[in-house]
């Protein structure tokens, strides 16, 4: 008897997640597969999930009239740190005589063996792996330096994913888009019934931008979210801003949405490409009552930076910059040092090239800007690395 288990937080499972076990069924020819979501994975420490409860309802919802597949509560029933080499010594307790795989996506292929204890794992269940947007000639090296450290192969699928993430899913119901085209329709129904990863009026905002801003709004969203939890930052509170920040950059003066409004300093003084952030703020608190002043503030100075940043200041400063279709001549080099270095390193740069721009173009430089980028320039050394701006 051959048994798949495929463990995950589903939160919320996706149709690449069904497919991966519509495949590995076949692949492997599995007689029973297991979808185990898990309560609480060792790479999500202190993230909060949706319920367990809704997890395990999208989960059904999803595999439903799947021949073989069953959802099980094992990994939530046990509460704690999901670990996957218990699980697994539970199933081979289970079932003493059956052939136990693994099922994971090459991503978790390359951190198995930053996992707790794979070599158990490898004793009791075979890694069956299922490419993610990879290039064909993937499984040999993987192989290899996968014999190099266990002195074992893994199992493959024959099936090469796309690359769609339960992230992305949770920045797009936030944004009240359509969400068919990644998960399945009575997932997508069901997440809107409970209102799951909702962002209040956040659908409404999005709505005075222009179709090409709101799409740029939301691929800040997604790349705030999937750092959030690296900064110690609350996910929801990283979309929430992300999805407002431009809330006011198309709007006329004159909409009613600015009624009331007045600008930090004297009308005139603030370049118009800085303005639209203090305008944003405004709307966003006024008009859909966000309250929370960490995301108003993040909104605030989005595009000026300021000196003393919160963490999700930072972030929203830099998503903007660096989401993934923005393309200028140093953004390789603030994403290297985004994910090399960490926020302040990337931050300081972000801030002296956006001087620099705006020295070349001859633009107006808004004093907040100078101010920031003086308040996190760290040594001379690094002025010498970077070139020195006065």
């Amino acid at each position: 008897m051959k048994i798949g288990i495929f463990g995950g937080s589903f939160d919320p499972v996706h149709s690449e997640h069904v497919n991966l076990v519509k495949e590995g069924m076949e692949s492997l020819g599995l007689d029973k597969l297991f979808v185990m979501p898990a309560f609480q994975p060792p790479h999500k420490q202190g993230k909060r999930l949706t319920p367990d409860d809704k997890r395990l309802q999208m989960c059904a919802l999803a595999f439903e009239g799947i021949n073989g597949v069953e959802v099980s509560d094992y990994e939530i029933a046990q509460k704690g740190t999901s670990y996957t080499y218990l699980t697994c010594r539970y199933f081979k307790e289970r079932f003493p005589a059956a052939e136990l795989f693994w099922l994971v996506g090459t991503d978790m292929l390359r951190d198995f063996p930053t996992w707790k204890n794979p070599e158990d794992i490898l004793q009791n269940a075979t890694l069956a792996v299922c490419a993610r947007n990879e290039k064909e000639e993937w499984i040999e090296a993987e192989q290899e330096k996968f014999f190099k450290r266990f002195g074992k192969k893994f199992a493959v699928i024959r099936y090469n994913g796309k690359n769609v993430s339960s992230t992305k899913i949770r920045v797009w119901a936030g944004a009240g888009m359509d969400l068919t085209p990644l998960v399945p329709e009575k997932v997508a129904a069901y997440i809107q019934k409970n209102g799951l990863y909702e962002i209040p009026f956040a659908s409404q905002a999005l709505g005075l931008e222009k179709e090409n801003r709101r799409a740029h709004s939301v691929r800040v969203a997604i790349f705030a979210a999937e750092n959030a939890q690296r900064f110690g930052i609350a996910e929801n509170k990283a979309i929430t801003a992300a999805l407002f920040h431009d809330c006011a950059k198309n709007l006329e003066s004159s909409a009613k949405e600015l009624d009331g409004f007045e600008p930090p300093l004297a009308w005139g003084e603030i370049p118009q490409e800085v303005l639209h952030q203090f305008q944003g703020a405004y709307v966003a608190e006024k008009s859909f009552f966000v309250q929370d002043e960490d995301v108003l503030n993040a909104i605030r100075y989005h595009t000026s930076g300021r000196p003393n940043m919160s963490a999700l200041e930072k972030l929203i400063f830099l998503a903007d910059m660096l989401e993934e279709e923005r393309r200028y001549d140093v953004v390789d080099i603030l994403r290297g040092l985004f994910f090399e270095k960490g926020l302040d390193e990337c931050l300081e740069r972000a801030l002296l090239e956006t001087l620099l721009f705006l020295e070349k173009k001859g633009g107006e430089i808004y004093p907040l800007t100078k101010q920031a980028y003086e308040f996190y320039r760290k040594n001379k050394a690094e002025e010498v690395y970077y070139g020195n701006y006065e």
